[in-house]
C-alpha cells in the first residue's frame, strides 16, 4: 500500500515522530473528520516533540548529574532557605539566557548538589546544554590537561556549556596553579554563559580559599557581580535520613 510506503519514506527521512502520528491517526476513525491542515499540523507537531524529547534526553546524559532531581519537588518542599517564589522565578532559566550566574550555599549536607542537579535538569529540559562536575575533580583533570595537552581543548568544551555546575568549591584551600585554572574557567564563560557554584563556605569566606589575592579579586568579580544566590540551612538531610 502506498501509505506504508510513505510511513517507511518518513522513518528514512528521520521523521519518526511524524510516522508514528501517521499510524496514530490510520488507527483512529475520527481522525477522517479533521481537516487536511488540522492532521498536517498534528503530524509536524508530533515530530516537533519527539525530536525536542529526543534532544532533552542527550542533554540529560551528557550532563553527567550527580542526582535526578527536580525542581517541582523543591518548590514543594519546606527545607530551610528553598524559598518557594524564589525557586519557582529561577525554574523559568531566564537567568541562564541572560548569562547571569548562581551560588547556593550552605553546610553539609543541607541539600545545595541536589539543588544544583535541579537547576541543571531544568535548564536540559529548556533545551539548554550542562554539566555538573565536583571542583576537585574538575581541577585535577585540568591539571593533568597541562601535562598531556589536553587543558585549552577542555577549557573550550568548558566554555560552551550553556550552565556549568561546579560544586563543592572551597572544600580545600586552592593552590596557586588550580586557582590560576579555576579562574581561566570562569573568565571564559563570564558574561556569555552561565556558572552555577556549590560552596559549604558564604561567598564572604571565599576569598581566603583561593588564595592568591589578585585571583581571587578576579574570579569573585566574574561570579558575583550579577550572581543570584540560594542560602540553605537547616539540619543535614543524610542525618535525617539516617534518623528515619
Amino acid at each position: 500500500m502506498m501509505i506504508n510506503h510513505t510511513i517507511e519514506l518518513m522513518h528514512s527521512l528521520r521523521l519518526g515522530g511524524m510516522a508514528r502520528a501517521l499510524e496514530h491517526q490510520l488507527s483512529f476513525a475520527k481522525s477522517d473528520d479533521q481537516s487536511f491542515a488540522e492532521r498536517i499540523s498534528f503530524l509536524v507537531e508530533s515530530e516537533r516533540t519527539s525530536r525536542e524529547s529526543k534532544k532533552i534526553a542527550r542533554l540529560l546524559q551528557a550532563a553527567k548529574l550527580k542526582h535526578n532531581a527536580i525542581l517541582e519537588d523543591a518548590i514543594y518542599t519546606s527545607r530551610p532557605g528553598m524559598e518557594k517564589a524564589v525557586i519557582a522565578s529561577l525554574a523559568q532559566c531566564d537567568w541562564i539566557k541572560q548569562h547571569h550566574n548562581l551560588t547556593i550555599t550552605g553546610p553539609t549536607g543541607c541539600g545545595k548538589t541536589w539543588l544544583a542537579c535541579a537547576f541543571a535538569q531544568q535548564a536540559c529540559r529548556n533545551l539548554m546544554s550542562a554539566y555538573y562536575v565536583w571542583v576537585p575533580t574538575l581541577l585535577k583533570d585540568l591539571e593533568i590537561g597541562h601535562a598531556d595537552g589536553s587543558f585549552r581543548k577542555k577549557l573550550n568544551q568548558l566554555s560552551k556549556v550553556e550552565l556549568l555546575v561546579l560544586d563543592d568549591f572551597g572544600i580545600k584551600q586552592l593552590s596557586a596553579a588550580a586557582s590560576h585554572d579555576l579562574l581561566e574557567v570562569i573568565d571564559a564563560r563570564a558574561d556569555t554563559k552561565s556558572t552555577l557554584i556549590t560552596s559549604q563556605y558564604p561567598i564572604n569566606k571565599w576569598h581566603s580559599l583561593i588564595g592568591d589575592e589578585t585571583i581571587a579579586d578576579a574570579i569573585l568579580d566574574r561570579v558575583v557581580h550579577n550572581a543570584h544566590r540560594i542560602t540553605l540551612s537547616g539540619a543535614s538531610m543524610r542525618k535525617t535520613k539516617k534518623a528515619i
